[in-house]
């Protein structure tokens, strides 16, 4: 078993069973995290100048999402990697979170259509690293520091089935685009089957409730077309440009 910790690997009896935003967050037990939490800001400080680092010169992007457990039969996995081949002769670099699943698959149709592969990894308890078909990888400790690589280096997103960490990335940036934090960032879900259900709740209960404008969900696209999802991603470009 093998465990990243940021830059650091740490295998079978090094392995620790918390990880860095665990030991952040809880604010349970000794005093000591008053003492220890400002230390902690100049890590947190270099997640994000490695960051920037790494993916200043990357150019435009498209993040793709999907579950970590899709396994390599399933469709929904060589639609992953037909989206990034496709992302890719649209002259776009594809970002993931690194995993396996749709992320691997993403990654994978990326690298092989000759395209920039980036992968985002997170310190997990269940999880060991980049997977093998990224090209550009950084492993992040603080899942803030690694959202913000996401909605800052990406274009948009184009989302395939997942469960909450895609969910969390997908509401994160249309919470962050209905505010007005980020303009001209759209969102394609692909597969209706799968999302039909959690968009029409969106709209008939959500919406009809008050509780989100009618014009939210025009930020999303729901097809099982990708020409129709990369089509989006490329006419956001044309006219950022324009």
């Amino acid at each position: 078993m093998a465990k990243h910790k940021g830059p650091i690997i740490q295998r079978r009896a090094q392995v620790d069973g918390t990880t860095t935003d665990q030991r952040l967050l809880d604010s349970r037990g000794p005093s000591d995290w008053v003492h220890t939490d400002p230390w902690r800001v100049l890590r947190i400080q270099a997640e994000f100048v490695e960051g920037f680092g790494a993916l200043a010169e990357l150019g435009p992007a498209i993040a793709v999402f999907g579950s970590a457990r899709t396994k390599p039969d399933d469709p929904f996995y060589a639609l992953g990697e037909e989206v990034a081949r496709k992302l890719v002769e649209a002259d776009f670099a594809v970002i993931t979170g690194g995993g396996p699943g749709a992320m691997e698959a993403a990654n994978k149709g990326a690298s092989q259509a000759g395209g920039v592969s980036v992968g985002l990894g997170i310190e997990l308890p269940f999880e060991s690293g980049l997977n093998e078909w990224v090209d550009v990888g950084i492993n992040f400790r603080y899942f803030f520091a690694r959202k913000t690589m996401f909605v800052k280096y990406s274009q948009g997103y184009i989302v395939l089935p997942g469960g909450l960490g895609t969910l969390d990335e997908m509401f994160e940036a249309l919470t962050l685009a209905q505010t007005q934090k980020i303009t001209e960032f759209p969102v394609a879900l692909v597969g209706t089957r799968y999302w039909g259900g959690l968009v029409d709740w969106l709209r008939e209960t959500v919406t009809a409730d008050g509780k989100m404008s009618p014009g939210d969900l025009d930020r999303l696209l729901v097809t099982d077309d990708l020409d129709e999802a990369v089509a989006l991603m490329v006419d956001a470009r044309d006219q950022h440009r324009g």
